[in-house]
């Protein structure tokens, strides 16, 4: 079968809605079916390029979020950027912190709070591994010139501003 004239897997699951549900309007997954695939494929992608590095994206996550801040951050901050449940958080953190590649510290305020810093284990891998993600990033968005991406990005922000909770 020709994949042009088929279309994509979200043409195809919209075409079957149509035969399924003659009456439902299902245009909203031509874009929300697209993002909800592209991101789940992306994530199985760097997963899987994660794996020599033995991390996992939440826990890659974790890395960059303390890698672009510019202090230690409270665990509650770390869950809120990485969109982690705070369970989650803990895992990702506990096993980071086992590797070496993560610490936490004592707050000088209030010795109750434990805040989370990228060792230099942890800044190392992100500096090998971060360069390498948004090359592969890069290659996903190939196929788009320079005034398609910017175009993308500012539908897709219109979009996540609709969505995100006000911070």
């Amino acid at each position: 079968m020709d994949v042009q004239a088929a279309g994509d897997f979200v043409d195809r699951a919209r075409e079957g809605w149509a035969q399924a549900r003659p009456g439902l309007d299902v245009s909203s997954i031509e874009v929300m079916g697209r993002i909800t695939r592209i991101g789940a494929l992306a994530s199985q992608r760097v997963e899987h390029e994660l794996a020599p590095a033995a991390v996992s994206r939440a826990e890659f996550d974790v890395l960059c979020t303390l890698a672009r801040s510019d202090r230690p951050l409270r665990a509650s901050e770390v869950t809120a950027a990485t969109m982690l449940s705070g369970a989650s958080t803990t895992k990702n953190v506990d096993r980071l912190v086992r590797r070496g590649l993560v610490e936490r510290l004592a707050w000088e305020r209030d010795g109750r709070v434990v805040l989370l810093r990228l060792t230099p284990a942890g800044a190392a891998l992100v500096d090998v591994q971060f360069p390498r993600f948004l090359a592969r990033e890069g290659e996903l968005l190939d196929g788009l010139d320079d005034a398609e991406r910017r175009q993308l990005a500012g539908l897709l922000r219109k979009i996540a501003e609709r969505i995100e909770p006000a911070v």
